[in-house]
Parts: C-alpha cells; structure tokens; sequence
C-alpha cells in the first residue's frame, strides 16, 4: 500500500469513526425534533463551522490561479454540490424516517447494503471493480449481519423499505462525490452540497412540520453533534479521502460506522457484546484488510 492510499483510507476510516458515533446522537435527536427539523438543523450548523475555513482559504489563495480557473470551476462547483447535495438529503431524509419504524440494529445493517449497491451501480456507470473486492464486499455483508441482526428477528417491515432506499441513494451519492472530488475543491463542493441540504430541509420542514426553538434547545446536543463533526467534518473528509480512491473500496472503509457504534456503545454505555457480535466485527475488519493489501505483479 502507498503512502496515499494510506492516507486516503485513515481519512475514511476517520470519517466512519465520527459518523458511527455520531448514530447516538441522531437516534437521541429523534426524541425531541422530527425529521425535517433535524437536518435542517444539523446542515446549518455545517455551515457555520465549514465556511470560515472556506474564506480562509480562499483568501490564501494566488489571484492568478484563481483567476484562470474561476468560471469553469464555479459552474462545475454549483452542479456537483447540487447533485451531491440533494443525494444527501434523500439519504438523510429516508433514513431519519426509516428508524422511527425499524430497530437500530437493521437500520444499520440495511443502510450497510450500499457495500452491494457502489460496485452494483458502478457496472452501470462502466466502472471496473475486481473479483478481490467483490469477495470483501462479500464478507463485510456477512460481518455486518453477524453484528447488527440478532439471529431469526430478519424480516422487513415498513421503516426497513425505508431504510433500503436510504442505502440506494448512499450508493449513489458515493459515485456522485467520486466523480466530482477530484474536478473541484472538496471543502468548497461539502459547502455547497450543505447549502443545497439545508435549503431542502427548511422548505420540508416548513411545509410538513411545526418546528419548537424549545424542542431544538431541548436537542441542542446532539444536532451540534451532528451538524458540526458528523456533517461539517465528516462529509467533508469523505470527500477528501475518497479522492483517488476506488468508491467500492472508499464505501467499504465508510461501512466501518457500524462497527464503531457497537465499539462506541461497548466503551461508553458499557453494552456487552456478544460472540456473535464480535465475530461480525471482526469479518468486516477483514475485508478492509482483504481490499486494502496489494497483490503481487507477476
């Protein structure tokens, strides 16, 4: 493995780190504000923590080099952080309403299917993905059931169709940012993909629900949780460490959230994990591993 792709896959897994924990304070958030109301919140405060770095950087930028690049770069900006946007909000959205009607343990396991639907839906896009990648995709499914499903509960129920689509539009939104990350600055495209969420949350949320300043304070916690490290941070290192790297690979590296919720759970709730469970952790460990080491040129 180089040194970037190392690089690369420590940022990803950074990102699956922070969003894994990050699955408590949504869940948490839920109790206090409906969906809408949550990723509206949530993008708002991924803005205010993403846009001053983005003026920062952008006035350490050369003139000249700016200049040159300025017209191509902004429209290309606008569209990417769009389609990447509105991907995202669907995602959030299905998924927000999923686990009001589903448990947590298949929400993270159905959400988990995007592993199967990347590479799916990179056939259709012509994208080449190996038969060692499709051997850890396997073996990260069967890790994750191990670790999320508790044995015969399978079986899906309204909030689990929901969540089904979640994984689809994840998938789509993975092969979104890997076509757009290396054309435009990352932290600019997370910038405007925010934009793009916040100003579709706020017209659902306003045309479906009845937001409460006092149910939002009450949340306070967990949507700056959210908003801050799991949006503002996360999806702005996804974006970074998917550049250069194959999306099959990059969303077997994302699925590792599940793993660390359990781990985070284990570590600070004190939860108990089963044989069951640790088997499943360490199944998807090894297909990072699987996906990760080089073969040897012949």
């Amino acid at each position: 493995m180089n040194k970037y792709t190392l690089r690369q896959s420590m940022i990803l897994f950074m990102t699956a780190a922070i969003w894994g924990v990050a699955f408590v304070a949504q869940s948490v958030g839920m109790d206090y504000v409906e969906p809408y109301t949550f990723i509206a919140a949530r993008n708002v405060i991924a803005l205010v923590v993403l846009l001053p770095y983005v003026a920062i950087v952008e006035k350490s930028h050369k003139k000249k080099d700016r200049q040159e690049q300025q017209k191509s770069d902004h429209k290309l900006l606008l569209i990417g952080g769009i389609c990447c946007g509105v991907c995202l909000f669907a995602a959030s959205a299905l998924q927000q309403f999923g686990m009001k009607y589903t448990t947590v343990g298949k929400a993270g396991f159905i959400t988990a299917m995007y592993l199967v639907l990347v590479p799916v839906f990179g056939i259709l896009l012509k994208k080449k993905t190996g038969v060692r990648v499709w051997i850890a995709v396997v073996i990260a499914m069967a890790g994750l059931y191990l670790l999320c499903i508790a044995k015969g509960e399978f079986h899906l129920q309204e909030g689990d169709i929901y969540i089904l689509g979640c994984a689809a539009v994840f998938a789509l939104h993975i092969l979104v940012v890997d076509h757009f990350s290396p054309l435009v600055n990352g932290v600019k495209l997370s910038c405007v993909q925010f934009v793009t969420n916040t100003v579709l949350g706020t017209a659902m949320m306003l045309l479906l629900e009845q937001p409460s300043a006092s149910d939002m304070l009450a949340a306070w916690l967990p949507i700056v949780y959210a908003g801050a490290l799991s949006s503002g941070v996360g999806y702005t290192l996804q974006i970074i460490g998917q550049k250069g790297m194959n999306p099959t690979t990059a969303s077997l590296i994302l699925s590792l959230e599940s793993v660390v919720s359990v781990l985070a759970g284990w570590l600070f709730l004190h939860q108990v994990l089963t044989m069951r469970e640790l088997t499943g952790c360490v199944l998807a460990f090894a297909a990072i591993i699987l996906v990760q080491v080089p073969l040897k040129e012949t």
